[in-house]
């Protein structure tokens, strides 16, 4: 008679216990990107400026790995553009380049505009209204970061309305890859102060269903930047195409 096996046992799972998990801090390389970030918007770093690997490990005592990863990152961003044997750099665009960027970029944001349902939700109105006092008041203060990302905040709810996801990454895109352009318009006092303004006749034509109007601010609030940019560059690099932003 075969002997009968034993009943294989089964182990206790232990129990469980509640573990906290500590908040995670921002990865080196994630602060790395958002120095050199900040630094290219507010025109701390100039275009076709190297970026040194070395260099930058030791201003944020880390190592290589870090460094080329918040590099490689920022090169996605349209930060930064890498050449052949020489490495990293502050990417400078072109008048050329600014042009095309700048045309589509008007496309996408009037579409955007054209298609937002009106009338325009009370809480929305007053969500754009709190964002331009928080810009308001960043230039009033000459906080200029500020004034950078309150400003992009702003016109990223502004559009947010049209509802169109496709669109709306896009047009943030595109965006990114002039952040290191605004600085030059930025460093005038009259420009940031249309800025603010242009933001409170959005608002206004929102309020009142006026999309012509939206339409016209849309177009306009987009030249300086690309303007003052591109008379920046003929004076460091020399005479290029005038830019013709029609």
């Amino acid at each position: 008679m075969a002997a009968r096996l034993p009943k294989p046992v089964k182990a206790r799972a232990p129990k469980s216990r509640e573990v906290t998990t500590p908040a995670r801090e921002p990865a080196t390389a994630t602060i790395i990107g958002r120095r050199i970030e900040e630094d290219i918007v507010l025109g701390r770093r100039q275009p076709r400026e190297r970026l040194i690997e070395q260099d930058l490990c030791d201003l944020f005592q880390t190592h290589r790995g870090d460094v080329r990863l918040a590099l490689f990152e920022l090169e996605k961003k349209g930060l930064v553009e890498r050449i052949p044997n020489r490495g990293a750099m502050v990417r400078g665009l072109t008048p050329s380049e600014v042009k095309e960027i700048y045309a589509v970029r008007e496309e996408l944001e009037v579409m955007a505009v054209r298609i937002i349902p009106l009338a325009v939700a009370q809480k929305d109105i007053d969500r754009l209204e709190e964002l331009q006092r928080e810009h308001a008041a960043a230039i009033a203060k000459g906080e200029l970061l500020t004034v950078f990302y309150s400003n992009l905040r702003f016109h990223q709810a502004l559009f947010g309305l049209c509802g169109n996801a496709c669109l709306i990454e896009t047009i943030d895109l595109l965006a990114q890859k002039v952040y290191g352009i605004r600085s030059y318009a930025n460093a005038f006092p009259e420009q940031l102060d249309r800025a603010r303004r242009d933001h409170l006749d959005m608002i206004k034509a929102l309020r009142s269903s006026r999309r012509d109007d939206l339409i016209a601010l849309t177009r306009r609030h987009l030249k300086p930047s690309p303007e003052a940019y591109i008379k920046a560059y003929e004076r460091r690099f020399g005479k290029a195409e005038l830019i013709a932003m029609q």
